[in-house]
């Protein structure tokens, strides 16, 4: 409609003017839809006394909701089509599921090292024993070291006795615990048959 108003050499510009304005224009909108939205939960969270956190959290989604969808806009003007992202985001999303999977045994142990620490449920030189379950013996050894990943025993009893065993930080979280403080029975600990 515009080409007839313009000059001829005028004419290569009306897509990059109109591709620039229609970003103004939906930035305008999200920066005034986002000022309204923010108006009218300072004034529902006034009216019906909601709590700060409440509010807070109702202003942050739906600020992400507004940047999302003028993103997504922007985007579509320059000439990203909505399959392109679809396919990109779910290929990111997979990625990280992959690495959050592969990732997550050593985390957990990372974390359980930390509960290890806090809750203490053995130390250095006690002599513990992981139960299989209440009618099978476990694995039993003394603690001679704890890091990161893996809880050092010295092992006592069993096939292979005077041996080192690394077991993972995450298992003692999982399964029965015996403990005996540096080799004695811990008052009140009733042992097993096994």
């Amino acid at each position: 409609m515009m080409k007839q108003y313009l000059p001829p050499s005028m004419h290569d510009w009306i897509g990059p003017l109109t591709t620039g304005l229609n970003i103004v224009v939906i930035l305008l909108v999200a920066l005034l839809l986002r000022l309204l939205t923010r108006r009218l939960l300072s004034r529902l969270g006034r009216h019906y006394t909601l709590p700060l956190p409440i509010e807070m959290a109702i202003r942050r989604l739906s600020s992400f909701i507004i940047w999302t969808v003028t993103l997504l806009a922007l985007l579509k003007q320059i000439g990203v089509q909505p399959s392109v992202l679809w396919t990109a985001f779910t290929g990111f999303a997979a990625v990280g599921a992959v690495a959050f999977f592969a990732a997550w045994s050593v985390l957990s142990n990372v974390f359980c090292t930390f509960l290890i620490f806090t809750t203490r449920p053995f130390r250095l030189g006690d002599q513990i024993e992981l139960l299989e379950n209440g009618e099978k013996p476990g694995l039993k050894g003394s603690v001679v070291d704890i890091n990161l990943i893996y809880t050092t025993l010295h092992e006592i009893g069993g096939p292979a006795e005077g041996t080192l065993m690394q077991i993972p930080n995450s298992l003692f979280f999982q399964r029965g615990l015996r403990r005996w403080r540096g080799g004695e029975p811990v008052q009140g600990v009733i042992e097993g048959d096994g």
